[in-house]
């Protein structure tokens, strides 16, 4: 298992980006270089969170991205000009969307899913889980709840007034606030979670800097409160007493974490 997740690993970060953009968004290269240089994680995909603006066909009840137009797409703010631009050129069901920050980390062993998995919850990232494939992929999903889903026209006929597009650019906008947080949130609590030791010595961008981005003082409180008590705070103090064995899948029960209060698995 050591030598196959190494070999996912170097195949995953030497292939070609295949999404739509082609590289990793500015607002998480941080995180994303974070991960990237610890001997038991690595990146598979990521998104910083985006405002678009897709036209579906009517006849269909469900919207897929990969066939329908894409009128408007922004991983910052937008304005309710962008918005009604890209309505203009509906032809057919424009659906305006708020799609938060996801992350998809594959994982050398169950025990470090478990600590991603407790930074990610610790973060407000709630919706966050764990899938293990037939192979031993070890999969942790970042993610939260806190998206936007709303229909604007129909067959391309405007179905709102103008001042409902201002009013949901500014809900978008305001998610996207909130989305910022709790990235920034996560790139600390991984600080704080990640052995330091374990941390190869590779240059990591500096996070972005904003407003946005700090937190309320009680915010931060509570935070700090919840860390304190966390799982990857007991494991960190496990990790001083004791050696890691970075091999997974050796037969020993004893290495594996109770994850039933923790981890929720998706098949």
């Amino acid at each position: 298992m050591e030598k196959t997740f190494s070999q996912w690993k170097k195949q995953c970060v030497n292939k070609l980006d295949l999404s739509k953009k082609g590289s990793v968004d500015a607002d998480i290269e941080h995180v994303v270089s974070l991960l990237n240089s610890c001997e038991q994680y690595f990146t598979t995909s990521s998104c910083s969170g985006r405002t678009i603006l897709i036209d579906g066909a009517p006849e269909s009840s469900d919207v897929q991205k990969q066939n329908c137009v894409w009128l408007f797409v922004s991983h910052q703010k937008c304005t309710s000009d962008d918005l009604v631009s890209g309505l203009a050129r509906s032809r057919r069901d424009a659906v305006l969307k708020f799609e938060p920050f996801v992350l998809h980390v594959q994982c050398r062993r169950l025990e470090d899913a478990q600590l991603m998995h407790s930074v990610a919850i610790n973060s407000g990232f709630r919706n966050s889980g764990l899938t293990v494939s037939k192979t031993g992929k070890i999969i942790s999903a970042v993610r939260s709840t806190h998206g936007l889903e709303v229909p604007l026209s129909h067959e391309g006929k405007l179905l709102v007034e103008h001042e409902y597009i201002h009013f949901l650019a500014q809900i978008a906008n305001e998610k996207m606030e909130e989305n910022l947080r709790r990235i920034h949130r996560f790139y600390q609590n991984l600080q704080s979670a990640l052995p330091t030791e374990k941390l190869q010595r590779l240059q990591i961008p500096d996070p972005p800097v904003s407003q946005e981005l700090q937190d309320p003082p009680h915010r931060l409180e509570t935070e700090k409160e919840k860390n304190e008590t966390s799982v990857y705070k007991r494991r960190r103090k496990r990790e001083q007493h004791q050696q890691t064995d970075c091999c997974h899948g050796d037969g020993s029960s004893s290495q594996v974490p109770d994850l039933d209060d923790c981890l929720d698995l998706f098949t």
